[in-house]
């Protein structure tokens, strides 16, 4: 059965949970702000690179349009971490130089960021384990007790066009709903059945949070290809107090 637009959109409920763009097209339209999940790795690369002091540029693409954009905003580009230099490596980009502007390619969650910012989302954030309850308290203050949607990522694999949810994010949405709704409010509800769920499956995989993250596919996809460090690193539960704000072409980070 395909639930309606008006129907995703999870109307009468003040925390709410999509997936990919469809979902950020379901909940825009009614949420003034927006919470992009995307821990492996976007959006725990964002965190990371705002922790060291950075300012992130996130780009759509993956081609030769990427080095030309951070060559006009005066930017590094991420590359390869195989390359050396700077990549989408979250651990790699704690050890950032303080006030590089870094352009970080994401067709996933840098998409989903945009296309909230062009849908006149007042406010669009990057959420990750890392800086969970700093982003969920400051979505709480910028909403003003308007309703604030969470979007999971998903993942996109280069032979299957549709979108995989994943858990990952899944866990990433959860522990911003759980601060969002700390007392699981059912009278009234707070969260829609669709974010309650999510807000669950965090506190229930809270005290094997590393394990969730590395036994899931793209874990160990990340782990295979040499990268556990930055399952490491993004399996981190608030150790960040910074929060990544979408400001024009760039995240900047404001520290609650």
């Amino acid at each position: 059965m395909n639930a309606s637009l008006d129907e995703a959109a999870q109307h009468g409920f003040a925390y709410r949970l999509g997936w990919g763009l469809d979902g950020l097209r379901s909940l825009a339209p009614s949420c003034p702000v927006i919470v992009v999940v995307d821990v492996l790795r976007f959006t725990t690369a964002v965190c990371a690179a705002l922790e060291a002091g950075a300012t992130v540029l996130p780009f759509r693409w993956k081609d030769e349009r990427a080095a030309a954009h951070a060559a006009e905003q005066g930017a590094v580009l991420a590359g390869r971490r195989e390359d050396g230099g700077p990549s989408l490596s979250p651990t790699d980009l704690l050890r950032l130089d303080r006030d590089t502007r870094i352009v970080l390619p994401s067709p996933n969650g840098s998409t989903i960021a945009f296309e909230a910012a062009a849908a006149d989302v007042e406010v669009v954030l990057a959420g990750s384990l890392r800086n969970a309850s700093a982003t969920a308290r400051h979505a709480l203050t910028m909403a003003d007790g308007r309703p604030i949607g969470v979007i999971a990522a998903g993942e996109r694999w280069d032979h299957v066009a549709d979108l995989r949810p994943c858990v990952e994010d899944f866990l990433g949405a959860g522990a911003i709903l759980k601060v969002l709704d700390p007392s699981a409010a059912v009278d009234p509800p707070s969260c829609s059945p669709e974010a309650r769920a999510a807000r669950a499956a965090f506190a229930d995989a809270r005290p094997l949070l590393h394990r969730h993250l590395a036994e899931s596919a793209s874990g160990r996809e990340l782990t295979r290809i040499g990268f556990a460090d930055d399952v490491d690193t993004a399996a981190q539960h608030d150790v960040a107090n910074v929060v990544a704000q979408l400001d024009g072409p760039e995240f900047t980070a404001t520290a609650r």
